[in-house]
């Protein structure tokens, strides 16, 4: 083998990814056809939950003073998202760009080959490994893996060349998006529904806004080029009657309302993740973030695969885990391009909408939704509220001193919370100790209806998800030997 796992495709998703396998172990190497970073960012922010996976592995603070919003909309009607605890309407002001600059760092530091200008062209999928052939500027070559992974996005070579089904819906309209500079908008932060379709426009600083056109009625056009600026001014001054065409664009793309999702997140020695998985509407920021999120459940898992320490079925938990939140995320946008995209025909629903979101509990279902925060695994029988929930972030003191859940995860290892100094929780624990850090600790400031009141053990998988408690949680032993592997006793 050439490496463990070939990545193709270095936009968040892929460049995440290469960080993870390389915290659990895994060789990899990373191929992207770009020669160089774009610059251009369709993405401006992450949600509350890819907060979350940021801080745990210690990439937050390089991100600068990180800007939340409490109140943000679904399908365009405004509420408050902090109704439910941690949420919020994401990171904003955050040009992807910048994300892929921070996660490009980090993998580079942890050892993850990063080889611009290579383009990934074909490959054969022997049941014992993937022949990946790529064009370089030197000519062809094909690196052998043990597997293939594609997060390269919405149109995916990887997925065409291994046959993933990918079902949906078409696209029935097309969007503009465009960096624009000198033409004095004013600021519709969350988009304005106007009477011939939509349109969104943010300053960026530096006199740069970002604009969003939606118009209703046009047919969306097969494109081998992005559209020009001219169109986009055009379709502007239809839809708000305002003359920008003596500006212009640093760049212009368009994209579609097309909802589609592979069928499987696995075929073989080859998966997928991020936009090569599932294409959707973006609304509320959830593209990227999802992305990120498909690579950090599957980079740990990945990796014990080609360590040799993985339980039997922990690779196919990646589908199992992940399609369900992809479906959520098709059906949620879609129904927000509804309420937001569409004519006079919806607004009757969009009163009795408005109407519902004003109670607490449909406000709190509607931000777990968008944030993210309500993502869950079936990990485990039984009724611990924290089981296959995310660790929520808590200030723990320990021998070696304060610390916090977030802290204890920078490494990517499993980890066990000793919260009740329990010798025997430890005993066990001490065969997986190659895999899964254990720490004595207690929680500082515990409030009696904190989530892990009572709690006097917590097993946390390498991607922050709880996968044992005590109580409520059975053996111990079976469940780390479930998501850490089976020990090799001689």
């Amino acid at each position: 083998m050439d490496t463990d796992v070939v990545v193709v495709g270095a936009g968040p998703t892929g460049l995440m990814l290469a960080g993870e396998l390389r915290l659990g172990g895994a060789r990899v190497v990373l191929v992207e056809r770009l020669a160089e970073p774009t610059g251009q960012s369709r993405g401006l922010g992450f949600t509350a939950r890819t907060v979350e996976v940021f801080d745990q592995r210690g990439l937050l603070p390089a991100f600068g003073e990180v800007e939340t919003s409490a109140v943000g909309h679904f399908g365009g009607l405004l509420f408050d998202y902090t109704v439910l605890e941690g949420a919020h309407f994401g990171a904003r002001s955050i040009p992807q760009s910048r994300t892929e600059a921070v996660l490009e760092e980090w993998a580079l530091g942890l050892g993850a080959d990063i080889r611009r200008g290579w383009e990934f062209t074909g490959l054969n999928d022997d049941g014992s490994g993937v022949d990946v052939t790529v064009s370089t500027p030197d000519g062809q070559r094909t690196l052998r893996a043990a597997y293939l992974v594609g997060c390269d996005g919405g149109q995916s070579p990887v997925r065409r060349a291994a046959g993933f089904d990918f079902p949906g819906s078409p696209a029935t309209r097309e969007m503009y998006l465009a960096d624009v500079v000198g033409c004095d908008l004013r600021p519709r932060f969350l988009g304005e529904r106007v009477a011939g379709g939509m349109v969104m426009s943010a300053p960026l600083g530096g006199g740069v806004d970002r604009v969003i056109i939606c118009e209703r009625g046009v047919p969306p056009t097969e494109r081998a080029e992005p559209p020009t600026f001219a169109e986009v001014a055009a379709a502007w001054q239809r839809l708000t009657g305002e003359d920008i065409s003596g500006g212009s664009a640093s760049w212009v793309s368009s994209f579609t309302d097309a909802a589609r999702q592979v069928a499987h997140y696995r075929r073989g020695r080859v998966l997928l993740a991020g936009d090569a998985a599932h294409i959707h509407l973006p609304a509320g920021g959830q593209g990227l973030s999802t992305g990120v999120q498909d690579a950090v459940n599957l980079g740990w898992k990945l990796a014990a695969e080609v360590r040799g320490t993985a339980a039997p079925g922990l690779l196919d938990s990646y589908h199992a885990e992940r399609h369900p939140v992809g479906a959520r995320l098709l059906m949620n946008t879609r129904a927000q391009g509804v309420l937001f995209l569409s004519g006079e025909e919806v607004e009757p629903l969009r009163e009795v909408f408005a109407e519902l979101i004003a109670y607490p509990d449909v406000s709190r279902h509607l931000a777990g939704m968008v944030s993210h925060l309500e993502v869950a695994y079936e990990v485990a029988e039984g009724d611990h509220p924290l089981l296959g929930r995310r660790l929520p972030k808590r200030s723990l003191t320990t021998s070696s001193g304060e610390t916090t859940t977030t802290e204890l995860l920078h490494t990517g290892r499993g980890v066990l919370l000793d919260l009740a100094d329990d010798p025997k929780v430890r005993e066990i624990a001490e065969d997986w100790s190659d895999r899964v850090t254990c720490v004595t600790a207690a929680v500082i400031g515990a409030e009696p209806d904190d989530v892990a009141a009572g709690t006097a053990a917590v097993l946390v998988r390498p991607d922050g998800y709880v996968a044992w408690t005590s109580p409520g949680g059975g053996d111990l032993a079976v469940a780390l030997e479930r998501w850490f592997g089976p020990l090799d006793r001689g």
